[in-house]
């Protein structure tokens, strides 16, 4: 960032899971108090995640970021989402890029026919081939048949493989070849699929130019494949310390694990170079 830059020319786009949460779901005092004296300043929180628009919106409130007004990205950049207290439930859509989910999925379940399958169903939640474990999505879980899994056009694919690991679906995706999607493998045996060309760093330069702030004012932070994109779009791309090697080669920077609220260390940083002070609630 350039000398003299203002809370509010600022974008400070955030990932949710192993960035702002820990592992275990927690939202620490110190990193609420770091995102939100920033948020009071007038900086643009923009969170920007894997997680679906239901599974989305309970942190958005617990930051309190809808008061203000402002803009989210889910579903890997596939959804944007407008917030404003006066909205119902606090948001509105206002994109969601789709994709048909039929070739990859059969190219896919042939390759893995044990693999779970989830179908987002935006708004809603999510349409199944089989249970997921407990916990794992949110909203409304529907099994249905293969025909109806395929059917419509959808925003994002997820593929679950609960005995498997992250290096799998790698050497799995490499090997068959996916065309006409997006794709990003999670730290478990998980793979989440986006139309093609979407991602991230794609939905948050739509948002930038949105909200009129400089390319040079814009930081990301993120701890996963699914954030390479985003973190090569930021002026200031931070990885949190526990992120695999080539999320932090893609970044600029590395901050403490999520454990040791390696996000709140860093904003408080930002925080200081704009003379703001926080504290914990």
């Amino acid at each position: 960032m350039s000398q003299g830059v203002r809370a509010e020319q600022l974008l400070i786009a955030l990932d949710v899971d192993g960035t702002i949460l820990h592992h275990d779901g927690l939202l620490s005092p110190r990193v609420a108090s770091a995102i939100g004296a920033l948020r009071d300043a007038g900086a643009h929180i923009v969170i920007a995640t894997g997680r679906s628009v239901v599974a989305t919106t309970p942190i958005i409130e617990q930051l309190d970021l809808i008061r203000e007004g402002g803009l989210a990205v889910c579903s890997n950049g596939a959804i944007t989402i407008g917030l404003h207290p006066e909205y119902d439930g606090g948001y509105r859509i206002l994109e969601a890029v789709t994709f048909d989910p039929r070739p990859a999925v059969e190219l896919l379940r042939e390759a893995r026919p044990d693999a779970l399958v989830a179908v987002e169903e935006v708004g809603v939640g999510f349409k199944l081939s089989a249970p997921f474990p407990d916990g794992e999505l949110q909203g409304d879980l529907r099994v249905v048949d293969h025909e109806e899994l395929v059917s419509a056009p959808a925003t994002r694919v997820t593929f679950r493989d609960p005995n498997g690991s992250a290096e799998s679906f790698s050497e799995l995706v490499d090997r068959i070849g996916l065309h006409g999607v997006n794709y990003a493998v999670g730290f478990t045996a998980w793979l989440d699929l986006a139309p093609e060309g979407v991602s991230k760093g794609s939905a948050l330069e739509q948002v930038r130019r949105q909200l009129h702030i400089e390319p040079s004012c814009t930081i990301a932070v993120g701890d996963q494949r699914n954030d390479l994109e985003m973190l090569g779009w930021a002026a200031r791309g931070v990885a949190m310390g526990q992120a695999p090697p080539e999320v932090v080669e893609a970044a600029d920077e590395t901050t403490a694990p999520v454990e040791e609220d390696g996000l709140a260390v860093l904003l408080e940083q930002v925080a200081a170079d704009l003379s703001i002070t926080t504290r914990e609630n």
